[in-house]
């Protein structure tokens, strides 16, 4: 992305993992992230294996919440979440599986008419016209 990041924007979950590491004048100025990024990130520290690993994600857990306003997913978002569905199924890609939280947290951003930054955007296509996606990888 070029020139000065816009005002709001909503990180997608591969962000908010890795927000210690990426340039602060690459997000935008005021960031959100999705209630189903939150559920992702509670997740993660029962998923690790080593107690240091556990630790290290229940610490990042704890910032991202104390830095970052969780957005719920709401029946705005759930209706979002038909035409993203939708449009990406029409692409001839699938909108369902593992790909399904990733599509609800586009829905959030599309609900909520911001732009959603993402390190994974090829797990996006399909999207545009409908959400911006920002690139950060």
């Amino acid at each position: 992305m070029s020139g000065p990041s816009p005002e709001r924007g909503l990180l997608d979950t591969s962000v908010a993992i890795e927000l210690e590491s990426i340039e602060l004048t690459r997000l935008p100025k005021i960031s959100a992230i999705s209630s189903l990024t939150l559920a992702e990130l509670s997740a993660g520290p029962h998923a690790a294996t080593s107690p240091r690993e556990r630790a290290r994600r229940q610490d990042n857990l704890q910032k991202i919440e104390s830095m970052l306003q969780a957005l719920p997913f709401d029946s705005r978002c759930a209706r979002a979440y038909g035409s993203v569905y939708a449009l990406v199924a029409s692409a001839g890609r699938k909108p369902h599986g593992s790909r399904a939280v990733d599509l609800m947290i586009a829905a959030t951003a599309l609900a909520n008419d911001l732009p959603l930054y993402t390190l994974n955007a090829s797990d996006l296509r399909g999207l545009e016209g409908l959400v911006e996606v920002v690139d950060l990888g």
